[in-house]
């Protein structure tokens, strides 16, 4: 399965503390911390919740 690496780029603070739940289930905890998941639709809903503090990497 094709897989999709996110960087958070912005801080989380301030944040609602949902998109701070989402963010953990990413798996990024700091700024600037890169992880890579699998393409999958749970995945971009999440992506798509904190799509202004994240960004997908190619």
């Amino acid at each position: 399965m094709a897989t999709i690496k996110v960087k958070q780029v912005k801080s989380r603070i301030g944040a609602p503390i949902d998109q701070k739940r989402t963010l953990d289930a990413l798996g990024l905890r700091k700024l600037n911390s890169v992880v890579e998941k699998e393409d999958t639709p749970q995945i971009l809903g999440m992506i798509n919740k904190v799509k202004h503090l994240v960004v997908v990497v190619k």
